[in-house]
C-alpha cells in the first residue's frame, strides 16, 4: 500500500507541474508575441477561452505517448527527444480543434508556445536530475577521489556516483587523460585538468585520498606507471572491473576492486580471429579432459560461448568436476553439456566415451603439473601424463575425431624433472600419431599461468592472509606468466592456424622475476616489505631449475598467423619405438614400483630429460 501511494503520489506531482507548465507558456508565448509589454485584452481573452482545451489536448497526448514512464532523477537524451514528440504532436492536435472551430489566434503563438513548453518541461526535468544527484550529496562527501580516465568507463561510474547515495563515498575533485584533446574539458562537472603524468602533482595539490583507475582496457605497462604513482605518494588506489567482466556482464562498472597482480603481470589483450574460431567450435561435440582444472575450466567457459552443439567434461576429480558442470549449467541453462568421471588411464572408459559421443575437437588438458610433489611420484606422473594422453590420443583417433589438441608446458624443454619429461613423452606421442592417423594432432606450449591451482600466486596470497612470510626459492628464479583466460583464447586461436602435427608456441613475453612478484603482492596487500612481512628464500626444490625455456634449440622456430603464436617443427621417431615403450610403461605400472627401472625407460623415450 505504501508503494502505490508513493508511486500515485509521485505522478500526482509531475502532472500536476506539467499542468501548470501549459498555461506559463501559453501565456509567455503571447507576451514575447507582443514583445513583452502589455497583451491586448481581446487576445488574452481569446487565450483564456482556448487554454482548457489546450491542457486537456496535451495532457492527453502526454499520457498516450509515455512521458510519465521517465523517471526525472534519470532524465536523459532519450526523455527529451520524449517531450519533443509530445508537445508537437499536442500541437498538431489542438490547431486542428482551432480550424474546426475558427478559432483564430496570432500565427507567432504557435511556435513560440512549443518552443516554451518543450524549454520547460526539459528544463525542470534536467533541474531535478542536477538536484538530487549532483547537490543533494552527489559528490559533496567522502574520499577525495582523483579520476584516472575521462572515457566511457568514467563517464559511466559518474553516473552512478550521481545516482546511487551508498556510493557517495567518493568525492570526485579533479580526473587526468592522456587525450591532450580532453584535458580542460568537463564530464559530469568534473573537469579534466592534465596528462596521467600530472598524477603525483595532482594528488599533493588536491590532497588526494583514492585514486580510481577507470580504464578496463588500459595496457599494462599503463596500470603499472599510474600504481607506481601511488605507490610513491602513499595514496589508497583502486581500478574498474576489466573489459572481458563489464562485457559479459559479470559486473557493473561502479563494483570498484583493488588492483590485482594479475593487472600489474598480466600482457596487453591478445586480438583473436573469433569469428574463425567459432567457426570451429560452433555446432560442434567437443570433449574436454581435465575440464575440471584450471586450465581446462577456463576452456569450457570459453568454448560453450561459442555454441557447441555438445560439451563432454571428463576429470577424475568428483569435486572439480562437480564445480565446473554445476556453473555451467547455472550460467547456460541450454547448454546441452554432459559431465564424465573418468580416469584418463581407464583404457575401457575412454573408449566408451569417444564411441558414445562421437566428438569432432577434443582438448587434452588433463595432466598432473605438481613439480615438486612429482619428483617422488614417478609411477603417478607416468601413468596420468603419458598413458593417460595414450590413451585418450588413441580413442580421438580410433574413432576418427578430427582434432586433437594437446595443453603442453615449458617444463617439457630440456625437462630436468619428472613432470617436464612425462609432457615432453605426451608431446612425441601427439606429434607422432598425427603421421599415422586422419586425426589432426596440435600440442599448444606455453608457460605458467597467474592463479592457477598449485601455482605460486595463490601460495603467497595464502601466507599473506596468515601473515607469513613468503617463501621465494632463489633471488634470481624467473618464470614466464600468462593469466588464464589469455592462455586458454590463444589455445583456441592455435586450431584456427590449420596445421596438424606441430607445436605451437605462445608468446610468453618476457620472463618475471618470482622476487619481483613477491613484492608486488606485497606492496597490493598493503604491507611493508620489511617490516611487516620479508621474503624467506628456500632453495630451489626437487626438479625445479632457475629458468624455463620455452622451444629446444634445434626446433626450428616459424612465425604463424598469429603474433602471439610461433610454431616449432619436430622431428619424426620411430611409431614402433614408441609403441613399444608405452607398452611397456603400462606393464610396469601394473606390476612394479621401481622408480629406477621407470626414470630409464623414460630416458629412452626423452633422451633430453636431466633427472
Amino acid at each position: 500500500m505504501k508503494i502505490i501511494f508513493k508511486f500515485f503520489r509521485w505522478h500526482l506531482v509531475t502532472v500536476l507541474a506539467d499542468i501548470l507548465a501549459i498555461p506559463v507558456a501559453w501565456y509567455g508565448a503571447y507576451w514575447l508575441r507582443f514583445n513583452l509589454g502589455v497583451v491586448p485584452h481581446h487576445e488574452l481573452i481569446r487565450a483564456s477561452y482556448f487554454l482548457p482545451v489546450l491542457i486537456f489536448t496535451q495532457l492527453s497526448v502526454f499520457w498516450f505517448f509515455g512521458i510519465y514512464r521517465g523517471i526525472w532523477k534519470f532524465a536523459s537524451l532519450p526523455d527529451f527527444i520524449r517531450i519533443l514528440k509530445v508537445v508537437f504532436i499536442g500541437v498538431a492536435f489542438a490547431l486542428i480543434g482551432l480550424f474546426f472551430v475558427h478559432f483564430s489566434i496570432p500565427r507567432s503563438i504557435v511556435p513560440i508556445y512549443a518552443w516554451l513548453l518543450v524549454s520547460i518541461l526539459g528544463g525542470t526535468r534536467i533541474f531535478y536530475r542536477w538536484f538530487k544527484g549532483y547537490y543533494r550529496g552527489g559528490f559533496k562527501t567522502g574520499k577525495r577521489t582523483l579520476l584516472v580516465g575521462a572515457g566511457q568507463a568514467a563517464d559511466l561510474l559518474l553516473r552512478d556516483f550521481s545516482r546511487n547515495r551508498t556510493l557517495n563515498t567518493y568525492n570526485v575533485l579533479a580526473m587526468v587523460d592522456d587525450d591532450p584533446a580532453k584535458v580542460g574539458c568537463e564530464l559530469h562537472g568534473v573537469r579534466v585538468i592534465g596528462n596521467l603524468d600530472k598524477i603525483p602533482e595532482i594528488i599533493g595539490k588536491y590532497d588526494i585520498e583514492l585514486v580510481v583507475i577507470a580504464m578496463p582496457s588500459a595496457k599494462t605497462a599503463t596500470i603499472c606507471k599510474i600504481v607506481d604513482y601511488c605507490k610513491e605518494a602513499k595514496v589508497e588506489f583502486r581500478t574498474v572491473p576489466g573489459l572481458n567482466d563489464l562485457v559479459s556482464g559479470n559486473v557493473t562498472i561502479n563494483a570498484l576492486r583493488e588492483v590485482s597482480v594479475e593487472d600489474l603481470l598480466g600482457r596487453d589483450q591478445v586480438s583473436l580471429d573469433w569469428e574463425g574460431i567459432a567457426k570451429n567450435i560452433s555446432g560442434k561435440k567437443i570433449i574436454v579432459s581435465g575440464g575440471g582444472g584450471s586450465i581446462g575450466s577456463e576452456l569450457c567457459r570459453q568454448i560453450v560461448h561459442l555454441g557447441p552443439s555438445l560439451l563432454v567434461i571428463i576429470d577424475n576429480s568428483e569435486f572439480n568436476l562437480y564445480t565446473i558442470d554445476k556453473e555451467l549449467r547455472e550460467r547456460f541453462p541450454g547448454l546441452h553439456l554432459v559431465s564424465c568421471l573418468v580416469d584418463v588411464f581407464d583404457v575401457v572408459a575412454v573408449q566408451d566415451v569417444m564411441k558414445k559421443y562421437r566428438p569432432q575437437m577434443v582438448f587434452h588438458a588433463a595432466a598432473y603439473k605438481h613439480v615438486p610433489l612429482l619428483e617422488y611420484q614417478v609411477r603417478a606422473a607416468i601413468r596420468n601424463n603419458i598413458l593417460g594422453t595414450y590413451n585418450v590420443a588413441k580413442a580421438a583417433s580410433d574413432n576418427n575425431v578430427t582434432t586433437f589438441m594437446l595443453i603442453s608446458t615449458d617444463k617439457a624443454v630440456n625437462p630436468v624433472n619428472i613432470m617436464g619429461a612425462t609432457k615432453r613423452a605426451a608431446e612425441i606421442i601427439c606429434q607422432n600419431f598425427n603421421a599415422r592417423s586422419s586425426t589432426h594432432f596440435i600440442t599448444v606450449r606455453f608457460g605458467n599461468v597467474l592463479g592457477s591451482a598449485g601455482s605460486v600466486v595463490p601460495l603467497f596470497r595464502e601466507q599473506l592472509a596468515q601473515g607469513k612470510n613468503l617463501t621465494v626459492t632463489h633471488p634470481e628464479v624467473t618464470r614466464y606468466f600468462m593469466t588464464i583466460p589469455e592462455a586458454t583464447q590463444l589455445i583456441l586461436q592455435a586450431i584456427v592456424i590449420d596445421k596438424s602435427g606441430e607445436i605451437f608456441v605462445l608468446d610468453m613475453g618476457e620472463p618475471i622475476k618470482i622476487k619481483s612478484l613477491a613484492e608486488q603482492m606485497i606492496y597490493l596487500s598493503g604491507k611493508k616489505l620489511g617490516e611487516e612481512v620479508n621474503i624467506d628464500y628456500i632453495g630451489l626444490r626437487p626438479g625445479e631449475k632457475l629458468y624455463e625455456e620455452l622451444f629446444y634449440n634445434s626446433e626450428e622456430l616459424l612465425p604463424t598467423a598469429h603474433v602471439k603464436i610461433r610454431q616449432a617443427k619436430y622431428q619424426m621417431i620411430d611409431w614402433e619405438e614408441i609403441a613399444h615403450n608405452v607398452d611397456r610403461l603400462s606393464q610396469m605400472c601394473d606390476a612394479e614400483g621401481d622408480e629406477g627401472k621407470f626414470k630409464e625407460l623414460l630416458l629412452k623415450m626423452v633422451p633430453e630429460y636431466q633427472g
